[in-house]
């Protein structure tokens, strides 16, 4: 058992004897200086750390004729701040290049092992000491580097810095590789819930049966006894808008607002905001009924066609198209489990430019919908409550696994980065 002594930092705690607290600024410079040879533009992100901006989706690119020369440089083994770092640590740059005057960027002057603190600038208890000197004086702003700079950091000698480096690398990866394989089975579990959906409401569970061509595409065959209509026959659309944005007379009432958040593929209870009775009355449209079927418009691919059912009133955003289905034709359950159906599909007709794609309520109004009898919808509602209950339940049980591991992950690397376990 190794001797221990008080760091005098609360989130740090005890380091080993050996082990030296000294300032940042005493380990690290900030890189000022402007253009490199390499005129490559990067950016920090979380998960990739320093990367160049053509490798990632949804960015919005500069300009052509953009100066990169007037842009910061970065050199390969630079840490950026960036102006999110206070929710994922510094990011380290495995790049030549440049980026955004918006970050600041900082290097090396001593002998160090660059991967012990790539580890510690991403662990958790870091980030909060990092969040801490920002809230409530520069909130949703960057961190500045002298904020970092003048703060104490642990020093182990270089080569314990280095065999807790190899040891975290080897352990995260093994971490990772079960992160990973749990990510891709509830994306296995959410494919499989969506299939068991379409199966259910485009071809029934009675078995085998005439069947008959839909017209529609996606959908192929559907029971003869079934029919096709459009959404704008069998039921009413809606939408609402945003109340006027600091003024809080509108805001934090007791009437649900829907916002493209609250869409979740599940029924909706209540909603994430709430507005007052004048907020209510200051936007467009009606309040939505319980049984009413949302759909997100606006928010490209990753965001159109997430939808949600109503299990109370609300009004909505501007961002989402209500659905009311008459029962007479379609009930509000099996309404709900058809939207869910054809999620993908609304890509096919949403408008506007290929980073910035939308639906309209008059897209949603035209989409074609089948209408099995009332009797069947109600059988093929309870067969696709019952299966996607336990598949819920399957997903549920893989993300709380999820969480538990990225927790020990994150108590792990602490550990070790302040000399708690010894490598």
């Amino acid at each position: 058992m190794r001797e221990m002594k008080d760091s005098g930092i609360e989130w740090i705690g005890q380091i080993p004897k050996g082990w030296e607290l000294r300032r940042a600024k005493t380990l690290f410079t900030q890189r000022n200086s402007k253009g490199n040879g390499i005129e490559v533009l990067l950016s920090p992100t979380q998960k990739y750390g320093v990367v160049p901006q053509s490798q990632l989706e949804g960015v919005v690119q500069v300009k052509e004729d953009t100066d990169l020369q007037m842009f910061k440089t970065v050199h390969k083994g630079d840490f950026v701040i960036s102006l999110r770092s206070f929710q994922g640590g510094f990011e380290y740059s495995l790049y030549e290049g440049v980026c955004s005057p918006a970050y600041q960027v900082f290097y090396p002057t001593s002998p160090i092992c660059d991967t012990y603190y790539r580890y510690l600038f991403k662990s958790q208890s870091f980030i909060s000491k990092m969040n801490n000197l920002t809230v409530g004086i520069r909130e949703g702003k960057n961190i500045q580097y002298v904020d970092f700079a003048n703060s104490q950091i642990p020093v182990p000698p270089l080569a314990e810095q280095e065999r807790i480096a190899a040891f975290l690398d080897a352990e995260c990866a093994e971490i990772d590789a079960v992160l990973e394989k749990t990510r891709a089975s509830i994306e296995e579990y959410k494919k499989l819930k969506q299939a068991v959906i379409t199966q259910a409401v485009t071809k029934g569970i009675r078995g085998d049966r005439p069947m008959k061509d839909s017209g529609i595409e996606w959908i192929g065959e559907i029971p003869a006894e079934w029919k096709v209509n459009l959404i704008k026959n069998v039921a009413t659309t809606g939408s609402g808008g945003t109340p006027e944005s600091g003024n809080p007379s509108l805001y934090d009432g007791d009437i649900n607002w829907i916002c493209s958040y609250d869409l979740k593929e599940r029924p909706i209870t209540k909603s994430e905001r709430r507005l007052t009775q004048l907020g209510a009355d200051s936007i467009a449209g009606n309040v939505q009924l319980k049984g009413s079927v949302l759909v997100a418009m606006y928010g490209g691919s990753g965001t159109i066609g997430n939808s949600g059912i109503l299990e109370c009133e609300a009004k909505t955003n501007q961002a989402i198209c209500s659905i009311k289905f008459n029962n007479g034709y379609i009930t509000d359950y099996f309404g709900f489990y058809y939207i869910l159906s054809i999620r993908k599909y609304w890509m096919i007709f949403a408008v506007g430019t290929r980073k910035d794609p939308n639906i309209s309520q008059d897209i949603v109004r035209k989409m074609p919908c089948i209408l099995p009898p009332i009797a069947e919808q109600e059988e093929i509602v309870a067969y696709c409550n019952k299966a996607c209950d336990q598949l819920d339940t399957l997903i549920t049980k893989k993300r709380q696994y999820l969480i538990e591991i990225e927790n020990y992950k994150k108590s792990l690397i602490y550990e070790y980065v302040t000399g708690k376990r010894e490598a």
